[in-house]
């Protein structure tokens, strides 16, 4: 009895379950004459020597239906990991565009969220004082990522030739840059390895954060690499500054607060509770980087 392939001759097989090659190989029996073969004895052998007469369409339509609906639940997961890492770049007016003595009313007004039991007194003393904020009010544009190295540039001459220079010290960076989520640390470290910024000579952009890093691994990189910036998540400044000495402040002259940025849900790094508190707590509020910061060796810059 002469008989035809299984799939119709017009059978074409959907673009979205086309095979790759892994799967090409492992699945080449499927679609075989061999396999045909070996599967034509089985079913002699079940129906006394004829061939089942059944087509096997149904059997390839179901394989086939099987992997659009694994590869479907692939790209949801996909979609809605990346969704959860998506960065918002807000063009709008931004709290960082006012005056000194605004933005350390601004700050202060955070900073009675994270200590609310303290009293007036004991406030003022912790409170980022205006001579200690950059005025940046010159910059007209937005204060977004692929304008950060012009924004510095423009209102920050000093932090600009400081970052060109050579470091004398390992783990003593001149600009400590603190925003609240990992993959914007990874962003910002890109744009400030510019080389506007660092020249030939300007110090290594180190990436610190906790996700896939342990505190020990940017300890050990801190204490064996000269810096020029080091860009953050405060948890993890926080705790290179106030539970190792490998993330020195003696070259530290700014930091800049990335308050203008939003995550996916719409919270800046001042919203979060989590990162709101460990701004003020343990990078604002460790004692060396207050000290120098009421002595006026380092500034405060808001972007």
């Amino acid at each position: 009895m002469n008989r035809g392939d299984d799939l119709e001759d017009d059978f074409i097989i959907d673009d979205l379950v086309a095979l790759s090659d892994d799967e090409t190989a492992a699945d080449a029996g499927f679609f075989s004459d061999e396999n045909d073969k070996d599967s034509s004895v089985a079913e002699e052998v079940e129906t006394g020597g004829e061939l089942d007469p059944r087509p096997k369409a149904p059997d390839v339509e179901a394989a086939l239906a099987k992997k659009r609906k694994r590869r479907e639940k692939e790209k949801e997961r996909k979609a809605k990991k990346r969704k959860l890492a998506e960065t918002v770049e807000v063009i709008q007016p931004s709290a960082a565009d006012q005056s000194p003595v605004q933005l350390s009313e601004f700050l202060a007004s955070y900073q009675v969220k994270v200590f609310p039991n303290m009293t007036a007194l004991e406030l003022e003393d912790m409170r980022i004082p205006a001579s200690a904020v950059a005025d940046t009010t010159s910059w007209t544009g937005p204060r977004t990522l692929d304008q950060l190295v012009d924004f510095i540039i423009e209102t920050n001459p000093t932090l600009t030739k400081r970052l060109g220079q050579k470091s004398k010290t390992t783990g003593a960076p001149t600009l400590l840059f603190v925003t609240g989520a990992a993959l914007r640390v990874a962003d910002v470290t890109r744009v400030l390895k510019d080389k506007r910024l660092r020249g030939d000579k300007g110090g290594e952009v180190a990436k610190l954060f906790a996700k896939h890093f342990k505190l020990t691994e940017h300890v050990a990189h801190l204490r064996r690499t000269k810096v020029g910036a080091a860009v953050g998540t405060p948890g993890r400044i926080g705790k290179l500054l106030c539970e190792t000495d490998a993330l020195a402040v003696s070259a530290l002259s700014h930091i800049i607060l990335d308050v203008t940025w939003k995550d996916s849900k719409k919270r800046s790094l001042l919203d979060i509770p989590e990162t709101r508190d460990e701004v003020f707590k343990s990078v604002l509020g460790d004692q060396k980087v207050l000290q120098a910061i009421m002595k006026g060796t380092i500034q405060v810059i808001l972007f």
